[in-house]
């Protein structure tokens, strides 16, 4: 146990130059892009779809609840396909 460093022995090293390096005038931030609303829509009756499934299960089992949700899960992956949901990746 002698040779484990103490709590305020590393904590600077090699952190204070990482982080006071200056930022080039010319830099601009990349812009940000959280994909189109109808990608969205797609994920969120997906999500809706498992969560809906989900909840079949485990009250009763209620297997109409559990089919219901695994047909949203069905119509959402449709949804994302016919959108190319995966053109979305920036």
């Amino acid at each position: 146990m002698a040779d484990q460093p103490g709590a305020g022995q590393l904590a600077g090293i090699g952190q204070e130059a990482a982080l006071a390096q200056p930022v080039p005038a010319s830099y601009t931030a990349p812009e940000s892009f959280h994909g189109r609303t109808v990608s969205w829509v797609a994920v969120s009756i997906i999500m809706a779809g498992f969560l809906a499934g989900g909840l079949g299960l485990v009250l009763g089992p209620t297997w109409w609840l559990f089919w219901a949700g695994g047909a949203m899960v069905v119509i959402g992956g449709l949804l994302a396909l016919g959108t190319h949901i995966f053109d979305d990746w920036y």
